[in-house]
């Protein structure tokens, strides 16, 4: 009787708009690195954290497993029959618009009792770009700091004051006096050019945040990132940062790190806030979506 009453308690006590939620499959692209599916596991698990009580998954196009259909039987054989589902790229290419699309209607067929919700790609979306703009942050201001410890070390051999080293003021992105800072944002590319030039955007609008110099560039096409600094630097850039405008590290992300080694290169973007919310704003407005088709 007890454990009866528990049992009606926590589904009564349950919050009505959490009950019937629709599980969130989050899908990414896959990599053979090890790296890219841990921290799409941590992007996933800050998702969860987000909205306890709702049914998060992680899924992967190729090379990562559990696949996506593999996911989409999971959750049919627990009762759903309603998942969005939601990736995690950054643009609207062939994988969202074919792929994917194809993948979730053979699931249908398979399950057909499970609506299966597809939502918007993350995109170009302003709060990501912030985002992007937090990991230059970070990467000029670690790099500031090891150079402090450099100069610290320097300066107890030389006998030189090392409080005054401490105590002096540094820019927040890292930049010298008169130095401008020239940051190459660099993405994966595709073989379309219209493609390429809507996430050229990504530069100009990382440009507007920061005031900074900012070049595209890509990892698998032109311009390629020893391109990208150059034009940096004929455009009076003296300190080169890159930005992957890449959401895991992999294989891609070490080939723009060997291209130029000897200039910074930030974090992926990786799990943040601002990736957490866009992907919840993306199912609330599948399920809107779906709610308005359906009335």
């Amino acid at each position: 009787m007890v454990g009866g009453a528990l049992a009606a308690c926590a589904l009564e006590c349950e919050p009505a708009s959490t009950r019937g939620r629709p599980a969130l499959i989050a899908v990414a692209h896959g990599s053979r690195d090890p790296r890219s599916a841990a921290t799409m596991s941590a992007v996933v698990a800050e998702l969860a954290a987000a909205r306890p009580g709702f049914d998060v998954r992680l899924a992967f196009l190729d090379l990562s497993a559990p696949s996506v259909e593999q996911v989409v039987d999971a959750v049919a054989a627990e009762g759903h029959t309603h998942a969005v589902v939601t990736p995690l790229l950054l643009g609207s290419a062939f994988h969202a618009r074919v792929d994917l699309p194809g993948l979730l209607a053979a699931a249908h067929t398979r399950h057909p009792q499970l609506q299966l919700t597809q939502a918007g790609v993350l995109g170009p979306d302003v709060r990501l770009i912030a985002a992007l703009r937090d990991r230059v942050a970070e990467a000029a201001t670690y790099s500031a700091g090891r150079d402090r410890m450099l100069e610290a070390t320097a300066s107890q051999r030389d006998g030189g004051a090392l409080a005054s080293i401490l105590s002096a003021p540094r820019d927040p992105l890292g930049a010298r006096p008169n130095h401008r800072l020239g940051i190459a944002v660099a993405a994966v590319g595709s073989s379309s050019p219209a493609a390429n030039a809507r996430t050229a955007e990504v530069a100009r609008r990382l440009a507007a945040l920061t005031g900074h110099l900012t070049e595209i560039c890509f990892a698998t096409t032109e311009p390629t990132l020893p391109q990208a600094i150059s034009r940096l630097r004929t455009r009076g850039a003296e300190d080169i940062l890159v930005a992957p405008w890449f959401l895991a590290p992999g294989l891609l992300t070490d080939r723009l790190v060997a291209a130029a080694p000897n200039v910074l290169h930030a974090n992926v973007i990786g799990p943040h806030a601002a990736l957490t919310d866009i992907v919840w704003d993306r199912y609330d407005a599948a399920i809107a979506t779906t709610l308005t088709m359906s009335a």
